[in-house]
């Protein structure tokens, strides 16, 4: 039987994932570091995260589909944007045979990038 252990760290999560999902993750990765460069990465609750005074955003990769996690707060303003999404509270989900719409997912991850370092928005009220 394989050693199935828990990545330590965002590489290594990547490196794990499907073979189906790593482009998105890798992209998604990509993107979110483009908007909030001094960040750093880390795994919190076996997730990707970004950090900058707080946790900025998170992603993670499913079976059938990937989530972008920036918060509900951060969702909102985009409510009209995201009716042909999949979404949750908190969390926005993208299947892996579409294209990731990363204008949307830059605006959305701006906006809460803006509202962390000029509000201090806290993560998941």
């Amino acid at each position: 039987m394989p050693n199935k252990t828990k990545p330590k760290n965002v590489d290594e999560y990547i490196r794990a994932a499907p073979d189906h999902a790593r482009e998105k993750l890798n992209q998604i990765r990509q993107l979110l570091k483009s908007i909030a460069p001094n960040a750093t990465e880390d795994l919190k609750w076996g997730q990707p995260v970004f950090i900058e005074k707080r946790i900025l955003f998170s992603y993670t990769a499913f079976k059938n589909h990937l989530n972008f996690m920036p918060t509900g707060q951060s969702l909102e303003p985009f409510r009209d944007e995201l009716l042909s999404f999949k979404t949750s509270k908190h969390t926005l989900q993208f299947d892996y045979d579409s294209p990731l719409p990363t204008a949307l997912i830059k605006k959305i991850a701006e906006h809460r990038y803006k509202d962390v370092l000029e509000n201090d928005a806290k993560w998941m009220y």
